[in-house]
């Protein structure tokens, strides 16, 4: 049986060849992804310096003023509705500047404005191992190659389906639809990602089963 602690040993290997490590963590939305990038991180930093660092691909969310341009705000979540050639070349960056002076800043994302937030994420040249984690990081389409290209390893979240269900359908709540029009995004728009992430699982280097 896998354990976080297998996790934790597996994630330190990876930062100890020289250079920056980056890891990635792909899942379908709401599989646990962001929670377990963020309890690596956290552990892997201990009370220390810190030497790892989170950075969600969610930051290169395109604005909703841009989506309604293009005609695509009610697909958001979508691979194209993500500005995932900008994503590879933050991710090579945090690998090309790894021995640099500087902090490399890379986007957020704020949950209750459902908008993506610029220089929200310092990555300092103590970071050792960046974790990213995002639904479309083993999409073998357009930019999402290099994606895939710009990370050491990528592993693949899965659990119980019906539990992922209610997580989705609870965070749109929390942050301000109704449930009606929650159940029905999560059917409609998160559903058809979902299989289309999941249709990725095999390119993973590692499938995590959550919890652990």
């Amino acid at each position: 049986m896998l354990t976080f602690d297998d996790l934790l040993c597996r994630a330190r290997s990876l930062a100890q060849g020289g250079g920056r490590a980056l890891l990635g963590i792909a899942g379908s939305p709401g599989a646990g992804k962001t929670t377990l990038a963020r309890r690596l991180v956290r552990e892997l930093n201990g009370t220390g310096e810190p030497w790892a660092a989170q950075v969600p691909m969610d930051g290169f969310h395109l604005a909703d003023a841009e989506l309604d341009r293009l005609g695509r705000r009610d697909r958001k979540g979508a691979p194209d509705t993500f500005d995932a050639a900008g994503y590879a070349a933050l991710l090579r960056r945090l690998r090309d500047e790894a021995d640099g002076d500087d902090i490399v800043y890379a986007p957020g994302f704020e949950r209750e404005l459902e908008q993506p937030l610029a220089g929200a994420v310092p990555v300092p040249p103590a970071v050792r191992l960046v974790v990213t984690e995002g639904n479309y990081l083993l999409l073998d389409t357009g930019p999402w190659r290099r994606v895939r290209a710009a990370l050491d390893e990528v592993w693949f979240c899965e659990g119980d389906e019906d539990e992922r269900v209610r997580r989705l359908v609870a965070r749109h709540e929390e942050f301000g639809k109704a449930h009606e029009e929650a159940v029905a995004w999560v059917r409609r728009s998160d559903q058809r990602n979902a299989e289309l992430v999941a249709a990725t699982r095999e390119r993973a280097d590692l499938v995590v089963p959550l919890p652990l």
